[in-house]
């Protein structure tokens, strides 16, 4: 006979499992199609799970959203994260790197932009919890490119931090314009020329 605690553990990996589930289709479909498009009948419709599983997992849809931009934003950092750790002792090189992987993310045949940003624009209240989640990493953004411009030794690097978050921000929102490949060695080429020009 089964001891309780088998069959706990057992439920317990089952309902990490649904809530994986819903999340992995609720990111797919919002990412594809937009967060206001995509009703909770499609997200337990296309996931296979019952409306009830859902929302025990996530008490509104608004917390799915939330969850779906926290996923996105552990990606980005991911990401960012493993470039830093490789150019510890060179934050040229570090922006350099940052700005290819950035280039080459933007220039993917599926690419829709942003979430953060596009949440954000989906969403224009600003206590909306997704809101939150796309400010924090637009902060979270703003601060790392500080730490690199201070690195850089800019004269003035919250104003080149600003400046390199308006030009990410923007090839985020241009993907359409560039054509393969054309991306990343843009954005490296303006940086240099912020930088420059910023006397760092």
């Amino acid at each position: 006979m089964e001891s309780s605690n088998v069959a706990a553990n057992r439920e317990e990996a089952g309902q990490a499992e649904v809530r994986s589930r819903v999340l992995d289709t609720a990111c797919r479909l919002f990412y594809q199609r937009g967060v206001r498009a995509v009703g909770v009948d499609l997200i337990v419709e296309e996931a296979g799970v019952a409306k009830t599983s859902l929302y025990r997992h996530f008490r509104t849809k608004d917390d799915l959203v939330a969850a779906f931009l926290a996923r996105e934003d552990e990606d980005f950092w991911t990401c960012w994260d493993r470039v830093a750790q490789h150019h510890r002792e060179d934050a040229a090189a570090e922006l350099d790197g940052q700005l290819e992987w950035i280039g080459e993310r933007v220039g993917r045949p599926n690419y829709r932009g942003c979430p953060q940003i596009n949440v954000a624009a989906e969403f224009p209240e600003i206590e909306h919890p997704a809101r939150k989640v796309a400010s924090a990493h637009k902060r979270a953004l703003r601060k790392r490119l500080k730490a690199i411009a201070k690195r850089l030794g800019a004269q003035r690097p919250g104003e080149l931090a600003d400046q390199l978050t308006i030009l990410i921000n923007g090839a985020f929102v241009s993907a359409q314009l560039f054509e393969p490949g054309e991306a990343a060695p843009l954005l490296r080429r303006m940086a240099h020329a912020l930088i420059a020009a910023g006397g760092a």
